[in-house]
């Protein structure tokens, strides 16, 4: 019997901050990896060809394309506007596609979901031995989002979820701050992501002392984020990650504001009720869930030829 061939991924985590793309192999062994600023469209999706066009030429021929992007952007492949984003906070980038420099480079499948779809997909296969088969993944930085998977397939309706864009009540501490969304002002993006925190304070959250009420302020508001996603879709396992959730001590804030709101009705250390935890993936999740796309695009061209 003849051993099956090598297929290579190319791999692309779209930040509103920062790209990250990568070439990987069956084994999803990573052969090369690139990070550069997200600066205006040309540019950026230049260097996104390039490097994958490179990949080519070092590596072998890609089987498969894989995209996990910050949105909004459009996910209905019967749309002409299939991978466009919609109207991003991102200067410059609303409309803009990211699908169509790759399609028009590379003849290979193309898969796209959002960041947070995406790294929700790579935390819960890493979970797949404790049978956790539902999990939310919620990214708190630059932006805030969230992404759901149940039973190994991501959850999309006419669009995808907006998590972050919640409305959460307001600290008796924080009723002043009108909050930094462009969109709805206080959504908890609005009033706990990074920007939200130096716009009110100055400073990352990481950096004020731990007796600033600051911490709990954002934990507040990520608590009551955690609680509603667990009212509304009871999900076995709810990960945040992102930058801001690298402040220590925040982790446990949140879980304990999320059990004060929930009532101790909902979430539990053990037992069959939801758990809060951190990433497994650490700020990977997006690149892994990206590769995770691209070899099932490839397969399911396989399966269709």
């Amino acid at each position: 019997m003849k051993d099956s061939p090598r297929l290579l991924y190319g791999c692309i985590e779209a930040g509103g901050t920062k790209f990250v793309c990568g070439i990987a192999d069956s084994s999803g062994k990573w052969l090369e990896q690139k990070r550069f600023p997200t600066t205006d469209p040309v540019s950026t999706l230049g260097q996104v060809t390039r490097f994958l066009a490179g990949g080519q030429a070092r590596h072998g021929e890609l089987a498969a394309i894989g995209i996990a992007s910050f949105g909004p952007i459009e996910l209905d492949r019967a749309s002409e506007h299939w991978g466009s984003l919609l109207a991003t906070p991102k200067p410059g980038w609303s409309g803009i596609s990211l699908v169509r420099p790759l399609t028009q480079a590379f003849a290979v499948p193309i898969a796209l979901d959002t960041d947070v779809n995406a790294a929700a997909l790579a935390e819960a296969q890493m979970r797949a031995n404790s049978s956790i088969d539902s999990l939310v993944y919620i990214t708190v930085g630059t932006g805030i989002g969230g992404g759901a998977v149940f039973r190994g397939q991501a959850i999309h309706g006419r669009s995808h979820p907006e998590m972050g864009h919640l409305i959460p009540p307001r600290h008796h501490l924080d009723a002043d701050y009108a909050g930094c969304c462009p969109y709805h002002g206080s959504c908890v993006e609005g009033l706990a992501s990074g920007p939200a925190i130096v716009a009110r304070w100055g400073k990352p959250l990481s950096d004020l002392p731990d007796e600033h009420p600051a911490h709990e302020i954002i934990a507040w508001y990520l608590g009551h984020l955690a609680s509603t996603i667990l009212a509304v879709l009871s999900p076995e396992c709810i990960v945040f990650g992102g930058g801001v959730m690298a402040t220590p001590g925040l982790m446990d804030r949140v879980r304990a504001q999320a059990q004060r709101v929930a009532g101790d009705y909902l979430i539990s250390s053990g037992g069959n009720r939801t758990k809060i935890e951190e990433p497994r993936l650490g700020s990977v999740a997006g690149l892994e869930g990206a590769l995770l796309l691209a070899q099932r695009a490839a397969a399911a061209a396989r399966s269709s030829s």
